[in-house]
């Protein structure tokens, strides 16, 4: 299978970012296919038609990660056997240009790719017997899709300590239902610029807060008849929220009881801490009292919508 490819060797990881956005990459699909437990469909739009920033820059996270790629690429070279190369590539299907692939290593003398990952000890049980997490098996059809490769292998490092590796075979069948999703998000979404789905991100928040941040006064609508149902989803939602919040207040309580005057806690693979901590406020009520003039010079008035629902007398 022929690709177009962009050279990516001497990019920055600005640039590599700004690349991206005029494609879906293999990480994009789970969040597309709603696999992905960070990222919604939603934020993702919001990316790719550049009303925000592209995820990643100056990342800590993901400085490291691209750090230890390297060091998890060397010790799959050790455990199978196999060598492995940088592609320096970003891949572009030869029949859909903006479903892209950025690939960690192809491995050499054999149809296949390598996607290298670290994972916290927490998610280990993910990876245990033959699982791989569903949006990491996602990401690596995709690649397989885009370059025309018959297999592909996953490396990971979990918990800095505990190194396995994994051999995915292509699945047709995947990779079409991966590709549609795909090519209807772009061409719909993107390309249109229709919105998915609104969510409970931030980012959906934050949108709606920019899209609409003055009301107009006095203007009444009536809302469709099915908005009633999500009005009861909301009121039930409220009052289960309550009862989690008192549940959790009152295992927290417990805890505390026994961890007395200590300030950790451990058992299994679990720490619990309640550490004394101490933070600087500015008590606005001594300022308000004591220097009004300077409480008047920095004070600063903010303008927002208040959303509420209550019921109608």
């Amino acid at each position: 299978m022929n690709q177009n490819a962009i050279h990516t060797l001497n990019m920055s990881r600005y640039e590599w970012l700004q690349e991206r956005k005029k494609g879906i990459g293999g990480s994009d699909a789970g969040v597309i296919l709603g696999l992905n437990k960070y990222r919604t469909p939603f934020e993702l739009w919001l990316e790719k038609t550049g009303q925000v920033e592209p995820q990643e820059i100056d990342s800590e996270a993901i400085y490291w990660g691209n750090q230890m790629e390297d060091v998890v690429a060397k010790e799959f070279e050790k455990r199978t056997g196999k060598k492995v190369r940088r592609a320096n590539f970003m891949f572009s299907h030869p029949d859909y240009p903006f479903i892209r692939a950025n690939i960690d290593r192809m491995v050499v003398g054999e149809s296949a790719v390598l996607e290298c990952k670290t994972a916290s000890a927490y998610l280990s049980k993910e990876w245990e017997a033959d699982e791989v997490p569903a949006t990491y098996l996602v990401q690596v059809q995709h690649y397989l899709g885009v370059t025309g490769k018959e297999k592909g292998y996953i490396a990971v490092l979990i918990g800095g300590n505990r190194f396995i590796w994994k051999e995915i075979e292509r699945d047709e069948e995947l990779i079409n239902m991966i590709f549609e999703a795909e090519k209807q998000f772009w061409t719909y979404h993107v390309e249109q610029g229709i919105a998915p789905e609104l969510d409970g991100s931030s980012a959906a928040e934050n949108y709606l807060k920019e899209k609409y941040a003055v009301a107009e006064k006095d203007k009444e609508i009536v809302l469709p008849n099915d908005y009633k149902d999500l009005i009861n989803q909301y009121e039930q939602i409220k009052h289960d929220a309550d009862v989690i919040k008192k549940a959790k207040t009152e295992i927290e309580n417990k805890i505390k009881a026994e961890l007395k005057d200590a300030e950790k806690g451990i058992i299994d693979s679990f720490v619990v801490t309640w550490k004394n901590q101490t933070q600087l406020r500015v008590d606005t009520k001594a300022l308000k009292e004591r220097f009004p003039d300077i409480y008047k010079q920095v004070l600063k008035e903010t303008s927002f919508r208040k959303f509420v629902i209550k019921e109608a007398k």
